[in-house]
């Protein structure tokens, strides 16, 4: 029985394998991002230029003139046909279904997805659709994660690990932000802060962007000019716009799912939808085509102050209609690439009002705050905005922008448009992490000490034994320890078998070890939540307390357990001033005693 204390429980063993695993998924990540992008880029030159081509460009509607409207309606269709007759798992923007798959199917994915999403995201936004890769990509990530867990004998904990780090392998190679991908892992997908799956992740999207460098080169993504550093003061503004950003980010995420509400009652099969998308994206794309695509060139535009207000507020509007229109529509994208560009065209409108008038500083903070109030993970969006725009010096203004977002869309909407999406499937998503309360105290702290338990010889009969426990109510246990004549514990009996017993059989001279389970020790010095698990692990509901020398002690049962968890709730709950004014103690026992 182990019997060390530490600030985590790993296994060293279980580890070296998950990261292992995790280094090939790295590999593999790497390769898959650099796929996808030069596979959107093929049908980006063909469907708008007529040409073979590989690199990333922005669709150009004014190629073919008014007929371009019928590039992304193609498109559309397309994946609506691809989702039909493939896999209905392809729709939507992949962080959902990688959460779901994870919540709900003990994070095994189908190996048809790997194959299949990629393919439909790069027909979408290469046909036009205004959505980033890193949505697909970390589906896919995820996918092939999923796929070489079930290779091999793991638990549902450890596929788990490994789909997460596939995940955030691709989106370390998409943008070239690894420290980002792990948070995002941690705040969206992990649901827990533990080495055993921190570790395996972290070297994935290590892995994933050296392969990066090799395959694409080393430059960030949203690469700015020199950044200022600004004043104290800016930090207030940083507030004002990260408020306003979650107001936005609250707002569309609305937008996309009424609209989507309005899909479900058009009298056609959902296999259309893309197309009607399609058919919006076509002619957002007529009146603004930097909507159109991923985008990242006019994300770098913005950041880097470039775009005038009155071109960032048509940019805005189109590319908000097209994005809700076409998200709802069930296509296969993106979500955080958009996020990006109308946070920064956000940054950019509201420029004006701010001091110093820095178009390209109030960008990449609108870009920030949009993304940490949307996807409300503002550590992965303060670190992502860093990675990839290397504007170290506006670290703490985005960091703070990125959570005033987060704080209004928390206290706006009950979830966020990663989630509601789950929730609309009947998956509920817990997003709040802490330390278990029974991991607060040691078993020691609430168990039964052995002087204070009833115990019963293993001579006694079951009857006799029911009838003290119905007369005396001192008697009155969850579970007794049956002892030898030296006073070992040989057994743990519990109320419930003895009575059940004895109504069965009154007279019984069935002695008490008949009855009797083999005792399961712990620790004095394990903590309470250790001895739950225990007992849901070996179906039991009290067990043997043992020192270190291994002698018995007491006695825990689940009711004992609960002492603690109703400690953490007057924790919680209870408020009361600790030190008192003298001058103001009468009002306060005055007013504290209405209250009562």
């Amino acid at each position: 029985m182990k019997d060390a204390l530490g600030d985590f429980t790993t296994d060293g063993r279980r580890l070296a394998i998950l990261c292992a695993l995790a280094a090939v998924l790295g590999i593999l990540s790497g390769l898959v991002a650099w796929i996808l992008l030069r596979l959107i880029g093929l049908i980006t030159h063909l469907a708008y230029f007529g040409r073979v081509g590989w690199s990333l460009v922005a669709p150009d509607p004014q190629h073919w003139g008014p007929i371009s409207m019928a590039v992304p309606i193609i498109g559309g269709l397309l994946v609506g046909l691809l989702a039909k007759f493939g896999t209905d798992k392809i729709r939507g923007h992949g962080i959902p279904e990688a959460i779901q798959a994870i919540l709900e199917n003990q994070s095994r994915m189908e190996p048809r997805v790997a194959l299949i999403k990629p393919i439909a995201s790069a027909i979408t936004i290469g046909t036009g659709g205004p959505f980033g890769a890193e949505g697909p990509i970390i589906m896919t990530g995820g996918a092939i994660g999923s796929i070489v867990s079930q290779l091999f004998p793991l638990s549902s904990m450890e596929r788990r690990t490994l789909l997460v780090a596939g995940a955030a392998g691709g989106m370390s190679a998409t943008f070239g932000s690894p420290i980002a991908a792990v948070l995002l892992a941690v705040e969206l997908l992990l649901f827990e802060w533990r080495p055993r799956s921190l570790i395996p992740v972290a070297l994935t999207s290590a892995i994933a962007e050296g392969m990066r460098v090799w395959l694409m080169g080393s430059a960030p993504v949203f690469a700015i000019g020199a950044t200022p550093t600004l004043p104290w003061d800016a930090l207030i503004w940083a507030v004002a716009i990260g408020a306003a950003a979650g107001f936005t980010s609250g707002l569309l995420t609305k937008l996309v799912y009424w609209v989507e509400d309005l899909y479900r009652k058009l009298p056609l099969h959902w296999m259309w939808w893309p197309a009607l998308g399609g058919l919006l994206v076509g002619l957002g794309g007529l009146i603004d085509p930097r909507a159109l695509g991923v985008g990242y060139p006019t994300i770098r535009a913005l950041d880097d102050g470039q775009v005038l207000v009155s071109a960032a507020l048509l940019l805005f509007m189109v590319k908000a209609v097209i994005w809700i229109g076409s998200l709802s529509s069930g296509t296969s994208g993106g979500v955080l690439a958009p996020l990006l560009l109308l946070g920064g065209a956000l940054g950019t409108l509201l420029s004006p009002l701010f001091p110093g008038h820095l178009v390209g500083v109030w960008a990449t903070m609108g870009m920030a705050a949009m993304l940490g109030g949307t996807m409300r993970a503002p550590l992965t969006a303060t670190i992502f905005t860093m990675e990839t725009t290397h504007a170290w010096p506006l670290l703490l203004p985005v960091f703070i922008a990125s959570s005033a977002g987060m704080a209004v869309t928390v206290l706006w909407i009950p979830r966020s448009i990663l989630t509601e999406k789950v929730s609309r499937r009947g998956v509920h998503v817990a997003r709040e992490y802490s330390v278990h309360p029974l991991e607060g105290q040691a078993v020691s702290d609430v168990m039964v000490a052995r002087h204070e338990t009833v115990a019963f010889p293993t001579t006694a009969r079951v009857s006799d034994v029911a009838q003290q426990i119905l007369t005396v109510p001192k008697v009155s246990y969850a579970s007794y320890p049956v002892v030898d004549s030296e006073g070992r514990v040989v057994g743990v009996v519990s109320r419930m078998a003895i009575l059940y017993h004895h109504h069965v059989e009154p007279d019984s001279v069935v002695p008490l070890h008949a009855l009797a389970k083999v005792p399961i020790a712990i620790s004095d010095r394990a903590r309470v939540r250790t001895a739950v698990e225990h007992m849901a692990r070996h179906g039991r509901d009290a067990l043997l307390v043992v020192n270190r020398q291994s002698d018995w002690v007491g006695w825990i049962t689940h009711h004992d357990a609960m002492k603690t968890w109703r400690r953490a709730l007057e924790a919680e709950e209870r408020r009361e001033p600790v030190l008192r004014v003298p001058w103001a103690r009468t009002s306060w026992d005055h007013h504290h005693s209405r209250s009562l």
